[in-house]
């Protein structure tokens, strides 16, 4: 499905710049002399498709570049709580080892009950200490 949405999406732009390109085959001077037009100092001579696409892929650089700065707050917040998270899940591992070390020492702290006397003595049906 994915290359298939490809074809269909990229084979028409494709051909559209084919066409493009053909249709405006012609050169523009391009001037960066904003004080002498007739005799510029620095000019370019390019095709206007090649310039015209060139000014679509700058401005789709410097899109992604400002989408990329004005994201960095989420950005820092994810950071923030993924070192929260990992934080949270070594402290649960060290307790989990804990609880499971004393998990043997806890069981010999309750007193057996003896049979069947009315004291309080031993487990619930949980398993807890009573």
């Amino acid at each position: 499905m994915r290359k298939f949405l490809t074809v269909v999406i990229v084979l028409p732009l494709l051909v559209l710049f084919v066409v493009f390109a053909v249709a405006n085959r012609h050169f523009v001077t391009v001037s960066f002399d904003p004080f002498n037009a007739t005799d510029p100092a620095l000019a370019v001579s390019v095709p206007l498709f090649a310039l015209i696409l060139a000014v679509a892929i700058l401005g789709v650089i410097a899109g992604g570049c400002a989408t990329w700065i004005g994201q960095r707050r989420w950005r820092r917040a994810a950071r923030r709580h993924q070192a929260e998270a990992d934080a949270a899940r070594a402290q649960v591992a060290q307790l989990s080892a804990a609880a499971r070390a004393n998990q043997g020492s806890a069981q010999s702290l309750v007193p057996v009950a003896p049979a069947r006397l009315f004291a309080p003595y031993g487990r619930d049906k949980q398993g807890a200490a009573l």
